[in-house]
């Protein structure tokens, strides 16, 4: 029973964040219909950024999701706790320059249906990510995801492809 009513919290705690990133957003964050979110998760959209969710996602604890350009999530995901998604990283050219003061470098990141992240995943930008994939919990994600492959992350970096 207390369970039930955790998943009740949890949808109108979705529903409500969700309408408050609209408020603030406007079209540039669009939330497909039965997608939820867990404690702590969090939305930084730049001026000219857009974050398109697809339906019936489901995001745990402390996820992030940071738009300097363009992030796009299908249908039907599921994020493990502390999953942070990038589109940009920060540009680096050495020299006297503050770091702060280089800019940043963006890629779309796209990921596409049915997809299971485990928990403390990292995507940086411009990966593509294919439907029904499985990140293993603690990768860092830097290059394109063939669709259904598994990833698993250890002392090295393991994709392999389901048949």
């Amino acid at each position: 029973m207390s369970m039930i009513i955790f998943k009740i919290k949890w949808h109108i705690c979705a529903v409500l964040k969700t309408a408050l990133y609209k408020l603030i957003f406007g079209s540039k964050f669009i939330v497909g219909g039965g997608t939820t979110f867990r404690s702590r998760f969090n939305v930084y959209l730049e001026k000219n950024a857009e974050i398109k969710i697809g339906r019936n996602c489901f995001f745990n604890n402390d996820c992030s999701l940071n738009a300097l350009e363009y992030i796009e999530i299908g249908d039907g995901n599921i994020f493990g706790e502390n999953v942070k998604i990038y589109d940009h990283n920060h540009k680096y050219s050495g020299g006297c320059i503050p770091l702060k003061n280089q800019g940043f470098d963006t890629e779309p990141v796209i990921i596409g249906d049915n997809c299971w992240f485990g928990s403390n995943v990292t995507v940086l930008k411009g990966v593509h990510i294919g439907s029904s994939c499985v990140i293993g919990a603690g990768c860092l994600i830097y290059d394109d995801i063939e669709e259904g492959s598994v990833v698993m992350c250890g002392s090295r970096l393991t994709i392999r492809k389901k048949s």
